[in-house]
């Protein structure tokens, strides 16, 4: 093979590459993001509490968390791209099974959905770490708008394919299985392409994370993800009740939901920024600000202009948060098996935090028969992500700390070893 076909090779296997991770980002919140405009329809039909429905958007995020530790270990056992592809078939058996209108199949297809899209969540930022050492602001934001451009997608036309389109709520929710299809014929390609041209074995993750659990920065920046999360499901989950209860229909608060995703998609160029700066410290506190004043406003004021205004800040700041956050996997870590073991560690955590806030914020709603409380719990959790989003965007990384762990233990022997001397 010459060296031009060799390239050209090369430069056709890179340009697969990003179609395959903007393809996998398709399939990672839209078989969530469809179901909270129907989360009213779904529970009149099924008979369920309104603490039964945030268990719809709860489920993947537990899932999220469990699988979170796991994803990386069947990457080093079985490859990535393998891995991945087995993902995405789970998740399209889990949108068909949550399609069939009984309790024990909406519960059990919602889970496997969580089980698939986790293995994503996790591995992605490890291959792009790997794959893109360079560029991983600019991937991360790539795959960031993606995502967030089919989740708004989803959210919006979930109620008009139910109502006006006579899918009713069951093939509403199944057709978002499609972009997974799509997922698994390409990665299928993609593998076989690499294995054909002879290409360096598949990338694989050695993850022992035992270490991270020790890092404060790992904390912070797991506690960071967890709380946009967090924000960002409850978002999904209630928004559309929330206004609704404010008195707009469902179709508008199932629009308004999606306007919140899609006036955030800019948003999702700000690790590009983040890229370019020492310290995202500053950067990701006034992030949160918008979070925070966006709750205020759906806390204090129920008039049009204000919903619309809230509602305006919370979809950009959320927007903004989750990239900013998967971005902090690739910055505060120096290789891609620290990517994945912080991915992991962080997710894991992160995720089982997130999958509290639309049963707890549900849970509120029943008892006190108001979106006040469940507000103000919203409103608390904003300002404490700008607290630890302050350390998750300090200028180090986890190795840094590792070594000033190591110093500080070798500092220490040398002084028991001093002070035996004496």
């Amino acid at each position: 093979m010459g060296i031009y076909q060799f390239e050209d090779l090369k430069r056709y296997n890179q340009i697969l590459l990003v179609i395959g991770i903007i393809v996998i980002a398709f399939n990672l919140r839209a078989a969530i993001t469809s179901v909270g405009p129907l989360a009213n329809v779904i529970g009149d039909d099924l008979g369920l509490a309104s603490w039964s429905v945030g268990i719809l958007t709860s489920l993947p995020l537990i899932a999220f968390a469990v699988m979170s530790p796991i994803a990386p270990k069947l990457g080093n056992k079985y490859s990535n791209e393998i891995v991945l592809i087995n993902g995405m078939v789970v998740l399209f058996i889990g949108i068909l099974a949550r399609s069939v209108p009984m309790p024990v199949f909406l519960f059990g297809g919602t889970l496997l959905i969580g089980v698939g899209i986790a293995v994503s969540n996790v591995l992605l930022p490890g291959i792009i770490k790997e794959r893109f050492p360079n560029r991983v602001p600019l991937m991360t934001s790539v795959y960031s708008i993606a995502m967030g451009l089919v989740a708004s997608l989803a959210s919006g036309i979930s109620v008009p394919l139910a109502n006006n389109a006579g899918l009713g709520w069951e093939w509403s929710l199944a057709i978002w299985g499609l972009p997974a299809i799509a997922g698994i014929g390409i990665w299928v390609y993609f593998v076989k392409k690499r294995r054909a041209a002879n290409e360096v074995s598949m990338h694989y993750v050695t993850a022992s994370d035992v270490r991270m659990w020790k890092s404060r920065l790992a904390w912070e920046v797991a506690a960071f993800l967890g709380l946009q999360a967090f924000l960002y499901y409850v978002i999904i989950a209630w928004l559309p009740a929330i206004l609704q209860d404010y008195g707009a229909s469902s179709s508008t608060a199932g629009w308004m939901l999606s306007y919140a995703q899609f006036i955030g998609l800019p948003a999702s160029l700000l690790p590009v920024l983040a890229g370019k700066i020492k310290s995202q410290s500053s950067l990701t506190v006034g992030v949160c600000l918008l979070a925070t004043a966006g709750s205020a406003g759906l806390l204090f004021g129920q008039s049009n202009f204000i919903m619309i205004a809230s509602v305006t800040l919370l979809g950009v700041s959320t927007g903004g948060l989750f990239p900013l956050a998967l971005s902090f996997l690739g910055m505060r870590t120096e290789d891609a098996q620290q990517a994945a073991e912080l991915s992991g560690m962080a997710q894991a955590l992160g995720y089982f935090l997130a999958a509290l806030g639309p049963i707890v914020l549900g849970s509120l709603n029943d008892i006190t028969s108001s979106w006040q409380t469940p507000l103000i719990v919203l409103l608390t959790v904003s300002i404490l992500m700008a607290v630890v989003g302050y350390g998750a965007g300090r200028n180090r990384t986890v190795e840094d700390e590792f070594r000033d762990m190591s110093g500080l233990e070798e500092e220490s022997a040398g002084a028991d070893m001093r002070s035996r001397n004496l």
